[in-house]
């Protein structure tokens, strides 16, 4: 029996709440993912996967995206960010990560990096 790792119950509240105050940059980026517009790949937003939860993922191509504001560059965010990304890639995701900034800049610019990425 395979054990469950997606939208797992105890963090369904989180998950809505972090939908409901995203930052602009995730709402510049779910515009351009949203409703399979990518590709035709379904997105997700604010999923959870084992106990962490994705600011983006893509169920087709195992893809998660994470998008880095202030908080995530100070050191002991840094080793939380890394420890993240390790365990999801001993899961067989693949992560992307772009700083906020980045999205702000030029969210094409972005949107390609993804989309080399499923055609990898």
């Amino acid at each position: 029996m395979t054990q469950q790792i997606h939208n797992l119950k105890p963090l369904k509240e989180y998950r809505r709440a972090l939908r409901s105050n995203g930052t602009p940059e995730e709402a510049m980026l779910w515009n351009a993912l949203r409703n399979s517009q990518l590709e035709g790949k379904k997105f997700r937003r604010q999923h959870s996967i084992g106990n962490y939860i994705v600011d983006f993922y893509c169920p087709s191509e195992k893809i998660v995206i994470e998008l880095d504001g202030q908080p995530h560059f100070n050191p002991g965010a840094q080793a939380n960010d890394f420890e993240r990304d390790e365990w999801l890639r001993s899961q067989h995701f693949r992560v992307l990560r772009f700083e906020n900034c980045e999205v702000r800049k030029d969210v094409n610019r972005v949107i390609e990096a993804i989309r080399k990425v499923i055609f990898e």
